[in-house]
């Protein structure tokens, strides 16, 4: 007689396949050479500035969505006309369309590429193109100048600059488990979170001191100080990123795959989901639930420096000093949280941050009148709890990945990932195209966060396989 109590990952009942040993759990006992974890953290210190300055605080919070990009006669008006405000979230909305586009070639390309560098064992040679593809796209935000006709051409590269991105960091992220373990790979994930933070921090500082000292004399027209940060940004990527390649081992867990053609790629990706439901279905449904609540904690970042701008009147100064404060709380609460993490386990660390994320977004938009601090307030709660509950999703990943597997899960996991999918982007987008109004947008993030985080909770835990209340049955 079977068990009605089924863990969610066991076979399925008529599947002769078992269920799979876990990548992490032949880790089991390992010895990682410090350098080893310092050098793949490193990579998300280096390649952060991208999120940070180039995607959320800087170069499209205070230059792609301002006046320099609205037609003269609009950007001639009163800051508080109605057709320039109307202009403004044009912009916003726009930018969002361009984001949401690139989630979707995200959703379409990062799995089956994954699964590709999974059966090659060539991890390193597609994180080493995709960074230089996203520095490369940086390098090339110099030729944005300050003009509406160049908007396009910015989102674009921007949007291109996220794809590179995320196709970098589901190897990036698949090369964990070569510097982990069953009992450090949140304190692992929550190190190269919180260093990426750190990492962007300094770049935040180095952009406010430029200020400070009027950019060294250089001319301000034409948008060339932004220009050059995006530049900055590029070098440092090339500064920082390289120890992965050079100290990190690839490591190939489990059985070899066979490679197959790219359009092939998709028939085995079905099958392997389908595999997915039979032998691993804790796995499924939380790459399900993730895909939701991950796409709205990357929406926080990727717009939140546009509501500080537009709906709360931060001038430039005030955005880049809050950005330098919400990059510091985010990097230490989660560093922080990765050692909880280990202790705890990682799905009380991401339900206990989605639940504060929701409150915060509904107090900023809910007590927006009071002024700016409730920004302030709201977004450093908010940035406390966006990192640790990305970091925390990443070792929960790892703890249930299949081995040999790890870059074509990563894959599926990336259909959302740091930079801003569909969902976010396009309830954002339509929000304020309905309203008229940047902050109400809010509604359209924080509704997706609300979203994943209901669906998480019918999902099992990484160390047990069973969700509270399934513990509480067994008990009874």
């Amino acid at each position: 007689m079977t068990d009605a109590r089924q863990r969610p990952d066991s076979t399925a009942p008529g599947s002769a396949a078992p269920p799979p040993a876990m990548g992490l759990e032949l880790r089991e006992g390992a010895h990682v050479p410090r350098r080893q974890v310092i050098s793949w953290a490193l990579w998300d210190w280096g390649t952060q500035p991208f999120n940070t300055v180039i995607l959320t605080f800087v170069f499209t919070a205070l230059y792609l969505t301002t006046d320099a990009f609205l037609d003269p006669a609009v950007a001639a008006l009163e800051t508080d006309d109605p057709a320039y405000q109307h202009g403004l979230a044009e912009l916003s909305s726009g930018l969002g369309f361009w984001n949401a586009a690139a989630g979707v070639l995200v959703l379409l390309l990062a799995p089956v590429l994954g699964q590709r560098a999974d059966a090659t064992g060539r991890r390193k040679t597609w994180l080493g193109g995709a960074t230089v593809g996203m520095v490369l796209c940086m390098l090339a935000l110099w030729f944005v100048e300050a003009d509406p006709a160049y908007f396009v051409l910015g989102a674009a590269v921007i949007g291109l600059g996220s794809v590179l991105s995320e196709i970098g960091g589901v190897n990036y992220n698949a090369m964990m488990v070569s510097v982990a373990t069953p009992r450090t790979v949140g304190a692992v994930s929550g190190l190269g979170w919180g260093l990426g933070y750190v990492g962007g921090i300094l770049m935040l500082v180095l952009v406010v001191v430029a200020n400070t000292v009027d950019w060294w004399g250089m001319p301000t027209d034409n948008g060339l100080p932004f220009r050059v940060i995006a530049v900055a940004c590029a070098l440092w990527a090339v500064a920082f990123a390289w120890p992965i390649f050079a100290y990190v081992p690839e490591r190939q867990l489990g059985a070899a795959r066979p490679t197959v053609g790219f359009f092939a790629g998709y028939v085995v990706l079905y099958r392997d989901i389908k595999n997915l439901w039979h032998t691993a279905r804790r796995t499924f449904w939380f790459l399900l639930a993730s895909a939701v609540y991950r796409d709205g904690l990357s929406g926080v970042f990727a717009f939140g420096a546009i509501i500080g701008s537009v709906s709360f009147g931060f001038s430039a100064d005030q955005v880049i000093v809050f950005g330098i404060a919400a990059n510091l709380v985010a990097g230490i609460s989660t560093m922080l949280v990765g050692l909880a993490d280990d202790r705890f386990g990682p799905r009380a660390v991401i339900l206990t941050a989605l639940g504060t994320v929701v409150a915060a977004g509904l107090g900023v938009v809910l007590l927006r009148d009071l002024g700016p601090i409730v920004y302030w307030v709201g977004g450093l709660i908010l940035s406390a709890c966006v990192g640790p509950a990305q970091a925390a999703s990443r070792s929960y990943l790892a703890r249930v990945t299949p081995a040999g597997r790890e870059s074509e899960i990563f894959g599926l996991y990336a259909t959302t990932g740091r930079a801003t999918s569909w969902m976010s982007s396009t309830l954002w987008s339509i929000v304020i195209a309905l309203t008229g109004a940047t902050i109400w947008g809010t509604f359209g993030i924080i509704g997706v966060v609300l979203v994943g985080l209901v669906l998480l909770w019918f999902v099992p835990t990484a160390e047990t396989g069973e969700t509270p209340a399934h513990g509480a049955a067994q008990a009874g």
